[in-house]
């Protein structure tokens, strides 16, 4: 055998080896599928930001590319992540009919917190944690967990100072435990994704929104709406995911599987939780500034509110410890600004 040729196959046996012990692999290029218009806060402040982490942290070997247009509906995006439509895709739990995710809805109740930061490291700790959201996520690696700041109530011509107001009033929600706690003070509910809101709003189809203070500035709605109420801890929360296809996951090295993670997890639920909080901040700015008249709800609304999200609560209750987790204790730390009956 010659110089050359046991040289080539010594290098090709160091080649194999290194391969099989995971010591080398080649760049891992990344889809990331988002349906949020691309110069939304969560997109500019979170979603971009991480995918710039990743690549830093990893010193270029993996990198996500951030689509300007989604491969599906916002609904589909959790199943295209684990059927491998996308690579990475975010998205809402309440989008998602079924019952999949019941553990995640602690993440949408009232009275969570006072800011999306807070709010999120806790959804992190706790449904991520003791609730154990990776199993909820089968199929994929969970990479976050996060929620919108204090949800507020959004109208056009309608002011809630009286439980009887929410009669008639036809109402967007993003569905799950805000679609319940509507319905059940006497609001008509009808789900859309956010993008839906303008035009259903400016037709008439709807009087009011579900969303967070951004809103008003993020969509666009100055002209639109009359009123904001908002209730201690928000009237209701968004409980969000991050997740990447598991075989793509399972593809990418150990090494940079620790460097990823360094980036994600709770470090994103508080990256994602901060671009809400900014947005929020702007959002409230714009609002007073058009003249949109901004309110707490008063004793009557928000008892009203705390007896259907108690009913709500109590069934949510029952059903996760049905499948033997101490979901009471899990709201009660959830539930940091709960007023007081």
């Amino acid at each position: 055998m010659t110089i050359s040729r046991r040289n080539f196959l010594a290098g090709a046996m160091l080649a194999v080896s290194m391969f099989a012990s995971g010591g080398a692999s080649a760049d891992t290029k990344l889809v990331l599928s988002s349906w949020l218009p691309p110069r939304h806060p969560l997109v500019m402040g979170a979603i971009k930001p991480w995918a710039k982490q990743v690549d830093k942290v990893t010193e270029g070997r993996v990198t996500v590319r951030v689509l300007t247009k989604p491969l599906g509906a916002p609904p589909a995006h959790f199943d295209m992540a684990k059927d491998g439509v996308a690579d990475i895709t975010y998205g809402l739990h309440s989008f998602t009919k079924d019952d999949r995710f019941l553990r995640s809805r602690i993440g949408q109740f009232s009275f969570l917190g006072k800011s999306a930061t807070e709010i999120s490291k806790n959804f992190w700790t706790i449904y991520g944690g003791q609730l154990e959201a990776a199993k909820e996520h089968e199929g994929t690696k969970l990479l976050g967990l996060f929620t919108h700041g204090p949800g507020v109530l959004l109208s056009k011509d309608y002011h809630f100072d009286s439980p009887d107001r929410f009669q008639g009033f036809k109402l967007r929600t993003p569905g799950g435990y805000p679609a319940d706690l509507m319905s059940g003070v006497g609001a008509t509910t009808l789900f859309m994704s956010s993008g839906e809101v303008y035009e259903k709003l400016t037709r008439g189809v709807i009087d009011g929104i579900c969303m967070a203070m951004d809103s008003v500035r993020a969509f666009k709605l100055d002209k639109h709406i009359t009123d904001v109420m908002t209730v201690p801890g928000g009237l209701y929360n968004t409980s969000w995911f991050l997740v990447m296809n598991q075989a793509k996951w399972d593809g990418i090295s150990d090494e940079d599987k620790t460097a990823i993670m360094s980036v994600s997890g709770e470090a994103f639920s508080e990256l994602a939780g901060k671009a809400w909080d900014d947005a929020d901040a702007k959002g409230l700015t714009s609002t007073k500034k058009a003249g949109i008249t901004v309110y707490a709800a008063d004793e009557a609304v928000l008892g009203k509110i705390l007896d259907v999200s108690a009913g709500v609560e109590k069934l949510w209750i029952e059903a996760v410890e049905a499948q033997g987790y101490d979901a009471a204790a899990a709201l009660a730390s959830m539930q940091t600004v709960k007023p007081n009956k």
